[in-house]
């Protein structure tokens, strides 16, 4: 017989089925009270379990439904009551007239980067909101966000996600949720905590770009063993977004950025800050010892710290600038003699620039003027003011400048989140050892492209010479690269 029509606890008139799981039904009602729609959960018994499992199942999801209702946020599905039908637990909650996130994924679509990092936005604040009220979600998933209008985004089902589909383990009470999107701790029967649903986000983010789940596969044991075990399959679609879920992906909880730093990295993507010439950070360094510009925390660690400086600057909407990384301070060394190779001669409608503070000299176009300089680099821009060459200096130099460069971009790889790296690779350049580094990244309006040479000795001093541009006039700015380091030369 259909519940349809059905008056629950006095008040709420079943008037349609909008959603159906393993062990419950939602329906849109009618509140006669207070002449408004709401959605009903209701939590159907199940013929195996015995009378005292029903008794606990249905406390439980009373609880767990009395605490969801203290995180007020508008990205929350607001819960207003927890009622009786027939001795079983309902739940009643806003009704929100929106589709999810699932169904526009349907069949493999996918949203742009900047329309998931929007989706994502509504999602982590959702869930700081409810980790701060001391509430997991336990089952972020495309099907439990609606896209509500004015762009409102809405996570449902706040600690009561009892409700799943096949591929959902079925320990009662203990582990409730869909298997794709299920935190590796979570299917190893590890106590989960905030970052559990934060995993899930990612998941959830890795479908959005990508069309389907990171580890789905054939049969539910098969996708979560490949959760627990396989690394994720490399993100085609994603963009800026594929460093975070990358992260958000890690098997180990603590290697997983926090929410806030979610939320500025989601916010820096969505807002595509435009950058302009734009010099890569350098990684943390240990104070004192060798001076060396090697990160000593793994490169994940590094990542996930390095959030906090992208997203600061999306906020900001400011240009990115190379802040001078610690070995500045450093104790100097003698500068390695200087190289008794001649430069090439001045190219026409170049003029030769002479640095004392770096003891270097170097050809760059006519009308370029310098855009900004630090103890240890200066920077040149052209007139648009999105392309630049900068020249540095490392002092001590390290083991190897491939290694420098691998350390830069632990960090830069999150600090700017759309980087992508076109190569790396170990040269020579004027009898030292170098390493030679592209990449390209994606401004508010346009994508740019870098090249960096570094060349020195371990403990002399290392020369940078960097060039940005816009990516579509590369060929036009590429030759102001060749031309500077054939021009370039150490003056002391």
């Amino acid at each position: 017989m259909s519940d349809e029509g059905r008056l629950v606890a006095g008040r709420y008139r079943l008037t349609e089925r909008i959603g159906r799981g393993g062990m419950g039904t939602v329906w849109r009602a009618d509140d006669e009270v207070l002449a408004r729609q709401v959605a009903l959960k209701l939590i159907q018994a199940r013929p195996h379990l015995s009378d005292d499992e029903l008794a606990t199942l249905y406390e439980r999801t009373r609880r767990e439904a009395r605490s969801a209702a203290r995180v007020v946020h508008p990205n929350v599905v607001v819960v207003h009551d927890v009622v009786d039908d027939d001795g079983r637990p309902c739940i009643v909650m806003e009704y929100v007239p929106a589709p999810a996130l699932a169904d526009l994924l349907e069949g493999g679509r996918t949203l742009p980067p900047e329309e998931a990092a929007r989706i994502g936005l509504g999602m982590v604040a959702a869930l700081r909101a409810a980790h701060a009220a001391g509430v997991l979600h336990r089952d972020v998933k495309p099907g439990n966000v609606l896209l509500g209008p004015d762009d409102r985004v809405v996570l449902t089902d706040f600690g009561i996600a009892l409700t799943a589909g096949s591929s959902t383990l079925t320990q009662t009470g203990q582990m409730v949720g869909s298997i794709p999107y299920m935190a590796p701790e979570r299917l190893r029967g590890l106590t989960p905590g905030p970052a559990s649903d934060l995993w899930s986000l990612g998941a959830t983010l890795y479908q959005a770009v990508e069309g389907r789940p990171p580890f789905k596969r054939d049969t539910a044991m098969e996708t979560a063993y490949a959760i627990v075990t396989d690394p994720v399959e490399p993100m085609k679609q994603a963009g800026p977004l594929e460093p975070l879920v990358e992260l958000l992906l890690s098997k180990d909880p603590a290697q997983r950025p926090a929410a806030e730093q979610v939320e500025r990295a989601l916010l820096a993507t969505w807002s595509g800050a435009e950058t302009e010439v734009v010099r890569p950070a350098e990684p943390v360094q240990e104070r004192g010892g060798r001076g060396r510009r090697r990160a000593r925390r793994g490169r994940r660690v590094a990542l996930a710290a390095g959030i906090v400086v992208s997203a600061a600057a999306a906020v900001t909407a400011v240009t990115l600038l190379h802040v001078p990384g610690p070995h500045s301070a450093a104790k100097k060394r003698p500068a390695a003699a200087p190289t008794s190779t001649s430069p090439s001669p001045l190219p026409q409608g170049y003029r030769l620039v002479t640095d004392k503070e770096l003891g270097v000299s170097f050809p760059v176009p006519d009308g370029w003027t310098a855009g900004g300089r630090a103890t240890d680099e200066v920077t040149y821009k052209d007139p648009t003011g999105l392309a630049g060459v900068t020249v540095g200096t490392v002092e001590p130099a390290g083991a190897d400048p491939i290694t420098h460069f691998a350390d830069i971009e632990a960090n830069t790889k999150v600090n700017y989140s759309t980087y992508r790296r076109l190569r790396m690779q170990r040269t020579a350049f004027r009898g030292q050892p170098a390493a030679i580094w592209e990449f390209t990244f994606q401004g508010r309006v346009r994508v740019f492209r870098a090249i960096d040479l570094g060349y020195g000795r371990e403990g002399g001093r290392e020369y940078d010479i960097y060039l940005s541009a816009p990516d579509a006039k590369w060929e036009t700015y590429r030759p102001v690269f060749d031309n500077v380091r054939d021009g370039f030369r150490a003056t002391g």
